[in-house]
Order: C-alpha cells, then sequence, then structure tokens
C-alpha cells in the first residue's frame, strides 16, 4: 500500500470519527447552550474560517449574481433546516439512535438520483432501504412495541434526513460552477445569518447570562472547525482517491463510532433488539453499496 492510499483512509475515518463525534459534542454543548446559540456560533465560525483558509490558499472563486438564489435554497435545506431537526431531535433522544437514523440518508441516494435525474437503481439499493428500514424500526421501538423516547425527536431527525436529500437534489445545479469550498463557505454563512435573529430572538437573555468563556464553548469551537470544517477537507481529499462509490461504505462508521463513544460518555445502554436493529441498518447500508 502506498503512502498516499495510507494517508487516504486515514483521512476518511478520521472525517467518520469527527462526524460521529459531533453528535457527543452537540449534546455536551447543550447542557449549557441553548440550540439556537449552538447553531449560530458553529456556523458562524465555520464559515469564517473557511472563507479565511480559502482566500489565503486562492481556491475562494467569486460568485455570480444570478446564483446567489441557488445558493440561498441550497442554505436553506443545508445547514438551516437540517440542523434545525438534528440538535432540536438530539435533545429529545440518544446520541446514539440519533446517528443510526442520520445513516440511513445514503441510502435514499439511489432513490433521489433515479427520481430527479433518471439514474439506474439496482436491486441491492432496494434491498438496502428496506432491510435497513426495518433496522431502524427495530431501534426506535421497544420489547413492548411502544417508541424509545419522544416521539418528536424521532420526527425531527427524520425532518434532517429529508433536508440533506433535498440539498443533495440541489447541490446538483451548482457543482459545475463552483468547487466544494467555495459552495461550502457561503452555504454557513447564509445559514448563520439566518440563525441570527432567531439566537437573539430566543436564545440571547441566556447567552448574556454565560457567555462565550464558559468551559462548554469549547464544544461549538470543536463542532465548527473540526465537525464543520476540518471532517469536510479530510473527506474531499480521500473522495479524490477513493471516489464516490467506495466511500460511500465508510459512511457506516458513523453510527458505530457514535455508539462506542456515547457508551463510555454518556454510559448509554442499548438492549439486545437495538443492536440487531443496528446490524440490519448497516447490513443494509453495506447491501445498497454493492454492485453484484
Amino acid at each position: 500500500m502506498n503512502k498516499q492510499r495510507t494517508y487516504s483512509y486515514l483521512a476518511v475515518v478520521s472525517s467518520m470519527l469527527l462526524w460521529a463525534m459531533s453528535f457527543v459534542w452537540s449534546k455536551l454543548a447543550f447542557d449549557t447552550y441553548h440550540p439556537f446559540t449552538v447553531l449560530f456560533f458553529r456556523l458562524f465560525i465555520a464559515a469564517l474560517s473557511l472563507f479565511i483558509f480559502s482566500k489565503l490558499f486562492g481556491i475562494l472563486q467569486k460568485v455570480k449574481k444570478e446564483d446567489f438564489k441557488i445558493l440561498l435554497l441550497l442554505s436553506f435545506f443545508e445547514p438551516f433546516l437540517y440542523f434545525i431537526g438534528e440538535n432540536f431531535g438530539l435533545q429529545l433522544i440518544s446520541a446514539s439512535t440519533a446517528a443510526i437514523i442520520i445513516a440511513t440518508i445514503p441510502l435514499f441516494m439511489p432513490l433521489i438520483g433515479f427520481y430527479f435525474f433518471k439514474e439506474s437503481v439496482t436491486r441491492n439499493n432496494i434491498l438496502g432501504v428496506i432491510i435497513s428500514v426495518v433496522g431502524v424500526l427495530f431501534v426506535i421501538i421497544n420489547k413492548n412495541f411502544s417508541l424509545s423516547g419522544n416521539p418528536i425527536g424521532y420526527i425531527l431527525l427524520f425532518l434532517a434526513v429529508f433536508a440533506a436529500l433535498s440539498y443533495t437534489v440541489v447541490l446538483k445545479h451548482v457543482t459545475s460552477k463552483y468547487n466544494t469550498f467555495t459552495i461550502v463557505s457561503w452555504q454557513n454563512l447564509i445559514a448563520s445569518i439566518a440563525f441570527f435573529p432567531l439566537f437573539l430572538f430566543f436564545d440571547y437573555p441566556q447567552f448574556k447570562e454565560i457567555g462565550i468563556f464558559h468551559i462548554d464553548f469549547i464544544y461549538i469551537i470543536l463542532l465548527a472547525v473540526l465537525a464543520s470544517n476540518a471532517a469536510f477537507l479530510l473527506y474531499t481529499h480521500a473522495l479524490k482517491v477513493f471516489g464516490v462509490a467506495k466511500i460511500g461504505v465508510y459512511t457506516n462508521l458513523i453510527p458505530i463510532f457514535t455508539i462506542i463513544i456515547s457508551f463510555f460518555i454518556f454510559e448509554e445502554k442499548l438492549d439486545s433488539l437495538k443492536y440487531i436493529g443496528i446490524a440490519l441498518v448497516i447490513a443494509g447500508l453495506f447491501l445498497s453499496e454493492r454492485k453484484k
């Protein structure tokens, strides 16, 4: 194995670990700060640092005036709507369960491609979706057939899934015009501006008492610099080496990492039914990635 592939393996695994940690860091940040505070500062710090980085290395492109409409729509779905679903959902259900639901996003990508862009869908894609949906049901339902956790939390997490899929459809219209650094920098900035009035109206009185010098503000910085920026850069590097088809399998690591980390940090314990559900979700993800 040459050095480039070794570094690429480390890069993709590190990006998945950082995205898994984002569920944990968000949970820890919510111990002190309200969701709109976390979202606004996370996106603002991420956008500011990525703009500076892109400008210094000469990779930030100038956006045409007529393309800002599509960037606004892109930012509405993700990060704005996606983070509302994910962050408010995380307050109502465990980090492990949230990671499992979010991990189903790649499953529905082929169906979105088929419906909107006439891309082919394989039998494995369909079987993978069915198996993983059954797995999600195992995760969210207790042995007595009651829901495990607050139902609103699940609705919010599936809202995040919907937002991510809608984002993919819109993204297809701008990737041919701008590089990923330009797109992500602008979508984070636009979303942070959108979250700012919500932060002022709902969270500012509480934030005024705590400020940014509380120890838990470090989790917001970690979310911005590592989960939103560093993980993205590592993933982009690995994507160039492995390609889209192969790198998709690595997303299966996110819920596994989240479950392990949550066990040690939050002492989240899962019953046998949920372990079966997790196994089914991951099996469905792997199956959907197989060509034969």
